[in-house]
């Protein structure tokens, strides 16, 4: 049964109050873009440090909006848009972000939903992904829409609970310390996992160790029954789990784990396989996800699935029927011969490397070529880490590298030549839209490609430049 939200229910979660409309009048769908709003929805005004929403109240009153949050004082009336006929009401509210997020831990707390909330430094999205799909062979399940997983996308994430399904499935994104408890305090957790620590965001804090301690505010405020489940292959991750208070499951390699994978087999684009040991017996599993870190994303999702009752032949079963979630891996045959790993979502240090590994196990290819992008976010560290990579790229054994970006994807480029990649073979572009083209051209057919880096590198533009030329 539908959690139905009034006006007058909505102002007592928040803290707010009706100022217009019947307080028994039912919302609709809850929004805060109004370029995205449909006739009924309540639209939220948040504002920002460059646009404020409520500028835009006239026009979502105009355009059917079934009512609005808003500061107070600051509420569009229905008189006010000369607006007749559908029911439109107001709740006034102090802080229209605090009251969004105080909103969906009122849906989250009444839904009765199971919620399940992921952190790391990378394979979030991969981890969500996959432990909604393990989960839903038994039971109802949502997860955040898109990539909405911050302080206003995890709030909006969190009203599909007035569903009632029976798990939510939650990625919670941070740049900064304190954003992952602000984040645990709306969520509420009953299952927490973290996946590892790692370079991603590392310009934004003094070391790795920061950043692990950041991550480890999802520990925080654990109730006896919660669940952690955490990387017992990462030594940052497993010197903080102890801080927490309910019971921890652990996965990964080590001889430690619970939910343990041993004999593993890389299997290059056919993804990887392994026998993994639980507690609820053991089976070969096998994925088609890329390499060993989303080996390590499918165990961690197998844990969290047993603990929801899943067996662990469908766990299996639903292993081998994954697919990556869009440009986080995903590999495409082309028509004429080549292939392409589009990695473009985003990119770390680590994950790069990882991606190079993978690389380096396949045989089939005729020639492999890397285009990869800078790496953003690194701060201080930038430069090393980029030129790290360089090398790792040159013992990968592509035979074609093109860097794009400023002076750390050039000093990428220049570590290549100096491990050993003639210079020829090496081809620095400061911009994606530059080096689409001149990647495109360079492709031939028997290719291997891969084209990775960070969202603001927009290295998804020479992706879809090579699928238009060599579909």
């Amino acid at each position: 049964m539908t959690l139905r939200l009034t006006l007058k229910v909505v102002a007592e979660a928040v803290g707010g109050r009706v100022a217009a409309g019947d307080p028994a009048q039912e919302i609709g769908a809850v929004v805060t873009d109004s370029r995205t709003l449909q006739a009924g929805d309540f639209f939220v005004a948040l504002r920002g440090p460059r646009f404020d929403a409520h500028d835009f109240l006239a026009e979502v009153a105009a355009r059917g909006a079934g009512g609005v949050m808003a500061e107070a004082g600051r509420g569009f009336t229905p008189s006010q848009a000369g607006r007749e006929g559908p029911p439109y009401g107001v709740v006034e509210v102090a802080d229209t972000l605090k009251a969004l997020q105080d909103l969906a831990h009122a849906v989250r707390k009444a839904s009765g939903t199971k919620v399940i909330a992921i952190t790391g430094s990378a394979g979030k999205t991969t981890t969500k992904e996959t432990i909604a799909q393990f989960l839903s062979t038994r039971h109802r399940v949502v997860k955040n829409r898109g990539n909405l997983n911050n302080h206003i996308g995890l709030p909006l994430s969190l009203m599909q609970l007035r569903e009632r399904p029976d798990v939510a499935v939650m990625e919670l994104g941070m740049n900064h310390a304190g954003e992952i408890r602000t984040l645990v305090a709306i969520a509420e957790p009953d299952v927490r996992v973290w996946t590892n620590v790692g370079d991603a965001h590392l310009g934004l804090f003094a070391s790795p160790d920061a950043i692990a301690d950041a991550k480890a505010e999802i520990l925080e405020e654990a109730r006896p029954g919660d669940v952690l489940v955490a990387n017992a292959d990462d030594p940052r991750v497993m010197a903080r789990a102890g801080a927490f208070t309910g019971r921890t499951v652990t996965f990964g390699t080590s001889e430690a784990a619970d939910v343990r994978a041993v004999d593993v087999q890389d299997l290059g684009l056919a993804g990887s396989r392994a026998r993994v040991i639980t507690p609820k017996g053991e089976r070969t599993i096998q994925t088609p996800l890329l390499g060993r870190g989303n080996l390590s994303n499918v165990l961690a999702a197998t844990a969290v699935a047993l603990d929801f009752g899943v067996p662990l032949d469908d766990v299996a079963a639903a292993a081998a029927r994954l697919t990556p979630a869009d440009r986080r891996g995903a590999v495409r045959r082309l028509g004429n011969g080549v292939t392409l790993i589009d990695d473009s979502y985003n990119s770390s240090p680590t994950a790069l490397k990882r991606a190079l590994e993978v690389v380096a196990q396949e045989g089939a290819a005729a020639r492999k070529v890397a285009v990869l992008g800078e790496m953003l976010e690194l701060g201080d560290h930038a430069v090393a880490l980029h030129r790290e990579c360089g090398r790792a790229a040159a013992s990968s054994g592509i035979r074609l590298l093109f860097t794009i970006g400023g002076g750390p994807a050039r000093a990428m480029a220049d570590a290549a030549i100096a491990a050993g990649l003639p210079s020829a073979a090496v081809t620095h572009v400061e911009t994606s839209d530059v080096a689409a083209p001149i990647v495109a051209a360079a492709v031939r057919s028997g290719d291997l490609v891969l084209v990775k880096g960070s969202r603001g590198t927009k290295t998804d533009v020479v992706a879809d430049r090579i699928v238009a030329e060599h579909a």
